[in-house]
């Protein structure tokens, strides 16, 4: 029996100890991901709910209409405006268990994001599909990117619900959120 696969094996082993120490050292985060703990729902949002054993009570697309609501069987309408996909997945499951299922195991996931708008100094405005970690210059690619009188400086984002947008200030390496709208304002000079 050779002693080098042996070798070999300890020596993987080794190494593969190393690289999971150095990453759980220096955890790599996700520049601007949405986590599902924090993503608040909105209309125009594209759910995927499962439930584990349960084929009648899944479904692969359910878009949110303008009220942030969607039909579900047998709980009729479920608002999800405003809430987390993980609040809705403990709203859905407590009432599946009154009177439903035993234990129903649901998950939510988000599988297209409502649209951010763009507007001004921009060769194509208009709505676009969100995307995960999506900031103002790859949005302004998007768009066709910037019109000749187009200012880099003067660029606003409005964020937040109907109830509560805000207006602040933007660069281009700001992070855009689903729903946000932007305007690039035109250069004097």
């Amino acid at each position: 029996m050779s002693i080098q696969p042996i070798l070999k094996f300890f020596s993987l082993v080794f190494l593969l100890g190393l690289t999971l120490q150095a990453s759980a050292q220096s955890p790599q985060p996700q520049v601007g991901a949405v986590s599902k703990g924090s993503y608040e729902l909105s209309s125009g949002d594209v759910l995927r709910i499962s439930v584990y054993g349960e084929p009648d009570l899944s479904f692969e697309e359910i878009r949110l209409n303008d009220a942030g609501t969607f039909s579900y069987p047998f709980l009729g309408e479920v608002n999800a405006a405003g809430k987390t996909p993980r609040q809705v997945e403990q709203e859905i499951t407590e009432e599946l268990k009154n009177g439903y299922l035993r234990d129903p195991r649901v998950s939510i996931s988000v599988i297209n994001y409502r649209e951010f708008y763009i507007s001004g100094e921009v060769k194509q405005p208009g709505g676009y599909p969100y995307q995960p970690g999506l900031t103002l210059d790859r949005a302004i690619a998007l768009a066709g990117g910037l019109t000749e009188r187009a200012s880099t400086r003067r660029i606003t984002i409005v964020r937040g619900s109907s109830e509560s947008r805000e207006s602040e200030r933007a660069t281009l390496s700001t992070l855009v959120k689903p729903g946000d709208t932007i305007t690039i304002d035109q250069g004097f000079f």
